[in-house]
């Protein structure tokens, strides 16, 4: 049977569409009645039971030499981290991400010698590399996401695309950057392309490796979880760590001259949603309806898994399914949030500023 499919627009609008597929409702059992597999159930128990989830993404790549090379610095923390390569060697040291970048040919790929854009141009230049990013929660033992992260590489780059990693452990969620060179290695003019669908199958099959490592892991889509908001980090997070990381913010924060600038990124999105409200846009309520319909469709398809789950005897697990479903938090867009903080700030009561008291007053 086909997979029931839920679709909405993305938030913010967009000409393609998300699609959600929670489960796929079951196979054909004999005598013609459809039903869930064993492995189907399974899935079905770590998303309702909250089970950790792993996290893959790609976090940008380099389109020439030095910025492939300037990646491979920054993730061995110059020297200081071993870079551990597809052939098994561990690479350390100040000159480890040139000899990488070197070993790999990249000066010999064509795309390395197409001319930068201008300033304030969209670079289209191809990618020599991506970077990847395998992340666990907190409290997951780095190594074993370091063993799940070299099953991940071989299966899927071996033999085809060299590749080098590295494990963090410098946050509180265990983390391993994989950078991968986008040219086949012996077909040439053959890309590594990742797309939506392919990062979608990466975070099952790293799930399942972590699950093979005796450690609890799921890979579902937000949206079926109930989570409306994509987790977004400041860049100026990011920038400020890397300093952190090359000690050029030790002598900055000795002194408490190290002042963040403010993200512009939110600063426009708040100037966005005051200007809204304002002018009494209703944009912000477009937004949450959108967020309604793939919520309602989201629902509708758990409370169907819930009655199939019955059909078969899991009358506990179609329970569990249900709270889940009715647990999910209200929908609310990121512009509805920010609004809701800034009209609290404008009803907060401001503290009322001392003024001299008269002669008359002090004398009593």
């Amino acid at each position: 049977m086909p997979r029931r499919m839920a679709r909405s627009r993305p938030l913010g609008g967009g000409d393609r569409d998300m699609a959600l597929d929670i489960v796929s409702h079951g196979r054909r059992g004999p005598g013609g009645v459809l039903r869930f597999g064993p492995e189907q159930i399974q899935q079905i128990k770590r998303t309702v039971g909250r089970t950790p989830e792993v996290m893959v993404k790609v976090s940008g790549g380099g389109r020439d030499f030095g910025g492939v090379r300037a990646h491979l610095k920054y993730i061995g923390r110059h020297g200081k981290l071993p870079l551990e390569t597809d052939e098994g060697l561990m690479v350390q040291g100040r000159n480890a991400a040139l000899g990488i970048a070197q070993d790999w040919h990249l000066d010999q790929c064509r795309s390395q010698y197409r001319s930068k854009p201008a300033d304030g141009e969209k670079d289209t230049r191809p990618k020599l590399a991506h970077n990847i990013v395998l992340s666990m929660p907190a409290g997951t033992p780095p190594e074993k996401v370091l063993a799940a992260a070299r099953i991940f590489a071989r299966e899927n780059f071996a033999l085809q695309h060299r590749y080098a990693m590295v494990l963090h452990t410098d946050q509180a969620h265990p983390h391993v950057h994989l950078v991968v060179k986008c040219e086949h290695e012996y077909e040439p003019g053959r890309r590594l392309h990742i797309r939506k669908d392919t990062l979608r199958r990466w975070r099952e099959q790293f799930a399942e490796l972590m699950r093979e490592q005796g450690v609890a892991a799921n890979a579902t889509p937000r949206q079926i979880r109930g989570q409306v908001h994509r987790p977004q980090r400041d860049p100026i997070h990011h920038r400020l760590r890397a300093m952190r990381a090359f000690g050029q913010l030790d002598a900055m924060e000795r002194s408490q001259r190290a002042t963040p600038k403010p993200s512009t990124f939110m600063r426009d999105k708040v100037m966005a949603m005051v200007k809204a409200l304002q002018g009494g846009v209703s944009s912000i309520e477009q937004g949450k309806q959108t967020l309604k319909r793939t919520r309602d469709a989201v629902t509708d398809d758990w409370r169907a898994t819930a009655q199939m789950l019955r059909r078969q005897g899991q009358a506990d697990l179609a329970e569990q399914v249900e709270r889940f479903a009715a647990q999910m938090p209200p929908v609310q867009t990121d512009a509805q949030r920010l609004a809701e903080q800034w009209q609290a700030q404008q009803r907060a009561p401001t503290p009322e500023r001392s003024r001299p008291r008269a002669p008359d007053e002090r004398s009593r």
